[in-house]
């Protein structure tokens, strides 16, 4: 057996293999006898089945079998001695078909074109600067939260005429082009929140009414386009939601409208405890702490984002762009033209960073334990049950849920992938300089939309 590599640049070549009679006969041999041992055909006894009669009837496709196996481990064996760094898998060279009897003394070649990673340099060091936020509590923030969470401990009363942020229990019902209702059309009774309007002169249209009134409106517009919404509220698909044009008439059935818990000591002693918190102003101070800490989180993903953004920017290399491109239509057999042109700058982002975070760990000798691919699943799985259950699985439990979740591959090279990412984003933290800035909550969330 022979093989070698053609280099067409820096980031494609060709690996040809030749395989002859010698190299695969004595697989194909062993692979026919196996196979007699196992055949059940009538007029032999199991097992006694001859070799010869075996390559009569099944030689040709144990004998591609063979090759086809053999190809793989001879490629995949190359790739690793010569320790190339591809992108994707090989695939066999467009218009390198050839045309072979199968007679078991054919000489075979193979062409395989393969996407090479790019060589390239990257370092960190105390004169890479990014900014850090600390955010802080804005007081329309803290207002809001507040206002939430003593709805959340309110009461519930039915006003006579709604209101701002009332909630409009009401019929919705289809109407045809002329204003007339939709014959067979879409009809249903829901709870319409005002708060949750986007557009405003229709939020104004709807204050003010009482049960019994009637209002025509356009529902994809309140709704600023949004199907799950629309579906929501409509109980039907988000696909018909979103293609929806139709006004709709809503009849107020009942103004509800949930009143704020008064601040006092019952309220502080459900929300926190008895005894405390006893103040209005230790109330403010305990959700905007509150408020803070969660927001940690939020500032961790913009760092990482700007990390991201940031080591992409420190090196320019490019990509077999080409290659990946016929091996995602190659693995992809659903996959578009349009679909791949559209995405494929998205995935070349992501691949590009694949190769920076491999470099990261390699070049600073990071070791990944699978303690730490565990500890994450079990956060991961936790943090899963909760939103179904307040009460959480004891730690033994989620051990072993833990340990059947990562027996899958799928799910264990997802986790551990996750990890990858945050131990290179833990050494970017202590390799460059970090700005700390304190930040209104109010003006980060649209620094994170610009």
């Amino acid at each position: 057996m022979n093989i070698s590599q053609e280099k067409i640049d820096n980031l494609n070549a060709v690996v040809k293999i030749n395989i002859d009679a010698a190299d695969y006969q004595p697989r194909v041999d062993k692979a026919i006898k196996d196979h007699a041992k196992k055949a059940k055909i009538p007029g032999f006894r199991a097992g006694m089945v001859p070799a010869s009669h075996i390559k009569k009837m099944y030689g040709k496709s144990i004998l591609v079998d063979e090759i086809n196996n053999m190809l793989s481990d001879t490629l995949n064996k190359y790739l690793e001695d010569e320790q190339l760094e591809v992108l994707g898998q090989p695939l066999p060279k467009p218009g390198d078909e050839r045309e072979y009897n199968w007679d078991f003394a054919d000489n075979f070649e193979f062409n395989y074109e393969v996407g090479l990673a790019p060589a390239f340099d990257i370092s960190f060091s105390a004169d890479d600067k990014l900014t850090q936020y600390v955010i802080k509590i804005d007081p329309d923030t803290l207002a809001s939260r507040i206002k939430n969470i003593r709805r959340s401990y309110g009461k519930m009363t039915n006003p006579d005429v709604s209101a701002d942020d009332d909630v409009l229990y009401a019929e919705l019902t289809q109407l045809s082009p002329d204003g007339s209702v939709f014959e067979d059309g879409i009809t249903n009774t829901a709870s319409v929140r005002l708060d949750q309007i986007k557009d405003e002169a229709i939020k104004a249209s709807l204050i003010g009414l009482k049960k019994g009134d009637e209002l025509v409106f356009d529902i994809q517009k309140a709704f600023d386009n949004d199907a799950a919404k629309v579906a929501g509220l409509l109980k039907i698909e988000e696909d018909a939601a979103a293609d929806l044009k139709s006004n709709f008439r809503l009849t107020v059935k009942n103004v509800n409208r949930l009143e704020e818990s008064d601040l006092n000591q019952e309220f502080f002693d459900k929300l926190f405890g008895e005894g405390t918190v006893t103040t209005e102003e230790e109330f403010r101070t305990k959700i905007t702490e509150e408020l803070e800490s969660m927001m940690v989180q939020d500032s961790e993903r913009k760092l990482q984002d700007d990390m991201y953004k940031y080591s992409l920017s420190k090196v320019n290399f490019e990509l077999p762009d080409a290659f990946l491109k016929r091996w995602l239509k190659a693995t992809n057999e659903k996959l578009s033209e349009e679909e791949l042109q559209g995405g494929y700058s998205d995935f070349a982002q992501n691949l590009k960073w694949t190769l920076i975070e491999n470099k990261i760990i390699r070049d600073n000798k990071i070791e990944i334990q699978y303690e730490e691919v565990f500890e994450l699943a079990k956060i991961r799985l936790d943090q899963q049950f909760r939103m179904y259950s307040p009460q959480p699985l004891s730690d033994e439990q989620l051990g072993q849920y833990t340990v059947q979740y990562l027996q899958t591959k799928e799910n264990a090279n997802k986790i551990f992938e996750e990890v990858k990412a945050l131990r290179v984003f833990d050494y970017l933290k202590s390799a460059i300089t970090l700005d700390k800035k304190e930040i209104l909550y109010s003006e980060f969330s649209d620094l994170v939309k610009a």
